[in-house]
């Protein structure tokens, strides 16, 4: 069953999660082998040219260690694929911002996250703890478009 969002976007099929998830392919940091998952859309930027994803299991996620050590070889979102976006990890206050959005735009999930995955209640005030957010762009991505 974890496994069944990538069976979806490995028969080409991605568009049918909309922009609610993205599958990202990544470089494993010590093999150099290509690595998949499926990752939940926390923030669609348009004006910034950027998706923005949050590892509730912090720096221990492979994901995040890869990245971290490494690049990104593919991302794909809705009908969208970028091949080599660039990516960046978001400091502290850019993270409590982009959690207190989410948290504001979809409450019943956020509840059901925050008690499944140990989140804080309320990200304003509360400890946002080990959780790592990433934003990933198309690579040469210029604001001024």
């Amino acid at each position: 069953m974890v496994r069944a969002p990538l069976w979806i976007y490995h028969r080409n099929l991605g568009f049918l999660l909309g922009k609610r998830f993205l599958y990202l392919a990544h470089q494993g940091r010590l093999s150099g082998l290509r690595r998949e998952t499926v990752l939940e859309v926390v923030k669609l930027d348009h004006e910034a040219g950027e998706v923005i994803v949050f590892s509730g299991w912090g720096n221990r996620a492979d994901w995040v260690k890869n990245l971290r050590a490494g690049r990104a070889l593919e991302l794909r979102i809705g009908h969208l694929r970028l091949l080599e976006p660039e990516h960046r990890f978001l400091p502290d206050e850019e993270r409590r911002a982009v959690l207190v959005e989410y948290k504001e735009a979809h409450p019943l999930a956020w509840r059901t996250l925050a008690r499944l995955m140990g989140l804080p209640k309320d990200p304003k005030n509360d400890d946002i703890g080990d959780l790592r957010a990433v934003a990933f762009r198309p690579s040469g991505w210029d604001q001024s478009h």
